[in-house]
């Protein structure tokens, strides 16, 4: 990996936050939605694309979209436990 002057590191690190952030941005209403009865099992999709951006969350200085990320990750795995996986 070739040598990241100051400026060129701190672009990548909010480039993570804001991939993150956008992650979180599209996975927000689909847990929203799919909190409704019978739409449980779409969490089984939600939650492996919202660690995707946690873990991009965390690479970031930045807080924001590792934080809505945990959120959508914490709320999805509580509703997958309420509903037994299914509903």
């Amino acid at each position: 990996m070739p040598y990241l002057d100051n400026t060129q590191y701190h672009a990548h690190i909010r480039g993570m936050n804001l991939l993150s952030l956008l992650i979180g941005l599209i996975t927000l209403p689909a847990a929203l939605l799919a909190f409704l009865p019978f739409l449980g099992w779409m969490y089984w999709l939600i939650v492996p694309v919202a660690l995707v951006g946690l873990v991009l969350g965390l690479l970031s200085s930045h807080t924001t979209g590792r934080w809505l990320n945990l959120a959508v990750v914490l709320v999805g795995l509580v509703r997958l436990w309420m509903g037994f996986g299914i509903i």
